[in-house]
């Protein structure tokens, strides 16, 4: 009787025959005419592919097409941690200056957030959640807990192996 390989070899050859048949006009070939060529093989290309069909899938599900990355978590984030520094945040979420301060100013405009000076440092911004912000995070965990358990259905009982692997590379990259 053969041997049967294990698991993560047969995926591996599993992936590897899907890779090799020709586009169905779905997925990461493309839309049927082009070829991805070597980032078939890339891992950072299929995580941002991933993360973009995550990112997509859970706006729309929340009704909320202009939702932009980072908002959930950004507002997530300040819920934690009240006062928290804008620079504190932009660490905690992966995000420089440039992209937090944009991220912060939109919060802020929808009346999520509130800035304040830091009593400790004029210099530093502190944010706090609103009522209104409040709200809107509690609407948006609920579409976040549905999206996180058909992501869950997803990878099923290798979801621990998953985070591993993507924790490793956060913290070895980050």
């Amino acid at each position: 009787m053969p041997k049967r390989l294990p698991l993560v070899a047969r995926e591996s050859r599993k992936a590897a025959r899907a890779a090799e048949r020709p586009p169905t006009g779905n997925g990461p070939r493309g839309n049927g005419s082009v070829r991805l060529g070597v980032l078939a093989d890339f891992i950072a290309f299929h995580l941002l592919l991933a993360q973009t069909a995550s990112f997509r899938a859970f706006a729309r599900h929340a009704g909320q097409r202009d939702l932009k990355p980072g908002r959930f978590g950004a507002m997530m984030v300040i819920h934690n941690n009240p006062g928290i520094t804008q620079a504190a945040l932009g660490r905690a979420i992966s995000r420089d200056k440039s992209t937090v301060t944009p991220l912060v100013q939109d919060l802020h405009r929808r009346g999520f957030i509130r800035r304040r000076p830091s009593a400790v440092d004029r210099r530093s911004i502190t944010l706090l959640l609103t009522r209104a912000g409040e709200a809107a995070l509690s609407d948006l965990l609920a579409h976040a807990r549905a999206h996180d358990r058909r992501l869950d259905a997803i990878a099923g009982r290798r979801k621990p192996v998953l985070l591993a692997l993507l924790r490793k590379i956060a913290d070895a990259l980050g």
